[in-house]
């Protein structure tokens, strides 16, 4: 069908048939505005009422029955030439011919008119005091009760942006607190019913978009009432999405422990808190859905190591998963390798890119070197990795006991990079096989990821007898099947995940027992607390605040060691500085000691005064941008660069390696890698929607089966053996899905009058007092300025070549008072000042 063609405001629009006159004077920027309405929301007049609701406890019966409609916030209305009554835009359509004026005396007086309705049971002395701008909220200086004055929220609040287009009427009666419920007991999130505006957008999102229907309304008394299905968020099977939050114009629903201008790192935190950037939301979505496929192409996307993630990945993203706010996190790591297990249909690795003649050295193949292959390899390099050991890995290899990562799947995932074409020397190594200097004329960048293979020795007495270990080395020697010939008691001295699997490692080789002495109290420990909690159920003895004072022997080598009491690790500012009691002592009789107190670079590798000079304090110094050294072309990651640190990390450095060299030698610096297009299958449900589960907010984790301790501790079968498809897709489902929430669109705000910044328009302002805001090319503030002479600065910062493309001014002899007011209401709404204004950080 043809368009419509009609005019707003005087200009002329056309839009498709069946289009709102909102829309259409979207179109026109017109603004009109709106409580009710959403951009993402269809009107809600059709939404019926249902037969009771929930303010936490209270029932609130529904007497208005169910024929009657919602009315809607009346502020949209416009008039439409030849009509004598008003038309609410929202949900009338566009005819032919049509003019609609948005801003006649009319539709300004009826506006405000349904505005006072509204705030009349809101409260509103902020919104029309005179003091509002920059205002702190506390105290106040009109000495309002807090229940009068408005929430958290102002400053960035729809409300007040609406309330200040539209005009609040003097006659606007005081606002009488009903002293309604205050819900601040649930999950995520704090609900203020004194704040509601019965808008009904959290019960249409919780409905029409979601299909949750945790939200509804009644009637009651005339007056719409918003309440819960059930007494609780969970009890009426919230899915705790935040939709609700993200549309609510007031401050009736907020998200508990959130910033006041809350970011992606606030509302989808498991995603930034991933050093690769995974995104875990979306694989953990995909599994949920049963759409393996696309969570493998997520997946493979950001990382070549999915199997070894999946299992020894420290998994920050779980740390902060908002589940944990109503029980315990999402399993996103376990869910990684889920994903990936055999029985699983796996995506293709795809198309490398076309082949450049650029040659790359890779020197050494743990996870970041081998990463950094992995893409750029993938971007078309040729890359040849030099590796010291006979087989690459690394610390995955050689570092990882199999109890934990089994060799098969190392190799798996090693070989799938290996056969991009990227060329292996194993028994190579730098320093003895072949020189840095050799390598710089033979490659066209070198990428430096040695590693921290060294175990640190303290300087004590009887370190060097027979039956002394460092963890790194006692590792090593267990994974590559050299016998040890351990017997009797073993003591293990360290805190860490070395320490610890060097002790479940010891305790497999059939030994008496195995205890391990670390310097930390429990709550300080650097060992991860699910690892530690596998060594303890299987027997390992754990002495907290001990340190090693000797290692005692005899001819033979050890029988003992005595430790002294530690009574603190860290002083104030939280240095490591161990402070020892050596009137408490301790002694054990043993006859192995393991040493796992930290690993360090092997310097010896860099001959030549010029490459001895990367080196500063034990790690390899790099631009921590690009990871380039001060030797051009020559790059370095991985531990060497950051010390010991997790496997994830490693890949991130890996990453970040990659990206550089490839700039480097010309390219884009992409990180992610080509892959062979996958077809996105289609969902069952429009995109958003989750549907209603009795009992989410109940659902516990699902375990991932694992071996008892007693059978596993005398073997080095793997301890965990992964979810079935089954408890997969049951424990994705628990994911709250938060990422959701980021593709609600933002509200269409008030416009606000800019001018261009340019030397016609600054020679217009009168040279006065007053203050100016500059902005650039969209729209955001980037400075604001109080002055005795408006033109005269203004023409100065025009002169200074500012990146400003508009500007506002306002006369003001109060100006330095004025400006602090409008950077406390910057601040407020952003979380931070205006760019030009970044100086004045430590005075707000």
């Amino acid at each position: 069908m043809p368009n419509i063609h009609l005019t707003v405001d005087g200009k002329p629009v056309d839009v498709p048939p069946g289009t709102s006159l909102l829309a259409a004077c979207q179109k026109a920027r017109s603004y009109v505005p709106t409580l009710c309405s959403h951009p993402y929301l269809s009107p809600p007049f059709e939404l019926p009422p249902a037969g009771s609701v929930f303010r936490g406890r209270q029932k609130i019966e529904n007497d208005g029955g169910t024929t009657r409609k919602y009315e809607g916030c009346g502020l949209c209305l416009v008039q439409v030439a030849g009509e004598e009554k008003l038309s609410r835009a929202c949900d009338t359509e566009v005819r032919e011919g049509m003019g609609i004026f948005t801003d006649t005396e009319a539709v300004r007086r009826r506006r405000q008119e349904n505005l006072s309705v509204i705030l009349a049971d809101h409260p509103h002395v902020c919104l029309t005091c005179a003091q509002n701008e920059g205002c702190s909220m506390e105290p106040c200086t009109n000495n309002f009760e807090a229940f009068e004055r408005c929430c958290s929220k102002f400053g960035r609040c729809e409300i007040q942006r609406v309330a200040a287009h539209v005009g609040i009427s003097k006659e606007i009666p005081r606002y009488v607190f009903k002293n309604r419920p205050i819900i601040k007991d649930e999950p995520l999130f704090l609900i203020d019913y004194n704040l509601c505006i019965g808008c009904l957008r959290c019960v249409q999102v919780c409905k029409e978009k979601r299909g949750v229907g945790a939200l509804d309304y009644v009637f009651q008394n005339g007056a719409v009432v918003v309440g819960t299905t059930a007494p609780t968020l969970k009890d009426s099977s919230c899915r705790f999405c935040g939709a609700c939050v993200e549309v609510c114009p007031s401050g009736a629903l907020l998200d508990k422990d959130v910033r006041r201008v809350p970011s992606e790192k606030d509302l989808v935190p498991c995603r930034v808190a991933c050093p690769i950037g995974m995104d875990a939301a979306g694989y953990v979505t995909a599994i949920a859905e049963e759409n393996f496929e696309l969570a493998q192409f997520i997946i493979r996307e950001r990382t070549p190591f999915p199997l070894t993630l999946g299992r020894v990945c420290v998994h920050p993203c779980e740390d902060v998963c908002r589940r944990s706010h109503l029980d315990v996190p999402v399993a996103i790591c376990a869910l990684k390798r889920f994903v990936f297990e055999p029985e699983m249909v796996e995506s293709k690795n795809g198309k490398k890119a076309p082949a450049t003649d650029k040659k790359i050295a890779v020197v050494g193949s743990g996870p970041a070197g081998l990463t950094a292959t992995y893409y750029l390899a993938r971007l078309g390099h040729s890359v040849t990795v030099f590796e010291s050991e006979a087989e690459p890995g690394g610390m995955l290899r050689y570092g990882i006991p199999d109890f934990r990562l089994p060799r098969r799947v190392v190799e798996t995932e090693i070989n799938r990079i290996l056969a991009d074409g990227v060329e292996l020397k194993t028994n190579t190594r730098l320093g003895r096989d072949v020189t840095l200097e050799t390598l710089q004329s033979q490659f066209d960048a070198i990428l430096l990821a040695i590693g921290t293979q060294e175990g640190k020795r303290l300087n004590l007495e009887g370190t060097d007898l027979k039956g002394v270990w460092g963890g790194l080395n006692f590792l090593r020697k267990v994974k590559t099947g050299e016998r040890i010939g351990l017997t009797g008691k073993v003591a293990v001295i360290g805190g860490g995940d070395v320490a610890v699997d060097a002790a479940m490692t010891a305790l497999r080789l059939a030994v008496e027992s195995v205890e391990i002495f670390c310097l930390e109290r429990k709550e300080e420990l650097p060992a991860h607390p699910w690892q530690l909690r596998q060594a303890l159920d299987e027997g390992v003895v754990l002495n907290c605040s001990w340190g090693p004072k000797l290692v005692v022997g005899n001819g033979n080598g050890v029988v003992g060691i005595e430790l002294v009491k530690c009574v603190s690790v860290f002083d104030r500012n939280g240095n490591f500085r161990p402070q020892l009691d050596e009137s408490q002592k301790l002694s054990r009789d043993v006859s192995t000691v393991i040493f796992a107190v930290g690993q360090t670079l092997d310097s010896s590798i860099f001959e030549g005064d010029d490459f001895k000079a990367l080196i500063e304090k034990d790690k390899v110094r790099v631009n921590p941008n690009t990871l380039e050294t001060s030797l051009k072309g020559i790059f370095a990651g991985g531990d060497a660069v950051s010390g010991p640190s997790s496997i994830v990390e490693a890949i991130r450095m890996g990453q970040i390696a990659a990206q550089s060299i490839d700039r480097h030698l010309g390219g884009s610096g992409v990180r992610e890698v080509p892959f062979e297009p996958i077809e996105v299958r289609a969902s069952r449900q429009p995109a958003g929607w989750l549907g209603r589960q009795e009992g989410f907010g109940h659902r516990p984790r699902v375990l991932v089966p694992a071996l008892p301790a007693e059978q596993r501790k005398r073997n080095f079968t793997e301890i965990e053996s992964g979810y079935d498809r089954i408890a997969g897709v049951a424990e994705a489902s628990r994911c709250l899905q938060c990422q959701l929430r980021l593709a609600i669109p933002a509200i269409g705000l008030p416009p606000e009058e800019y001018l261009e910044f340019s030397e016609e328009n600054i020679k217009a302002v009168p040279d006065k007092e007053g203050v100016f805001q500059l902005l650039d090319r969209n729209k955001k503030i980037i400075l604001i300025a109080g002055t005795p002479n408006l033109q005269r600065l203004l023409a100065e910062e025009l002169r200074a070549g500012r990146e400003a493309r508009h500007f506002v001014f306002e006369e003001n002899k109060l100006y330095t008072q004025r400006e602090t007011e409008l950077l406390q209401r910057f601040l407020q709404q952003n979380g931070k000042l205006p760019e030009g204004n970044e100086e004045l950080e430590d005075l707000f």
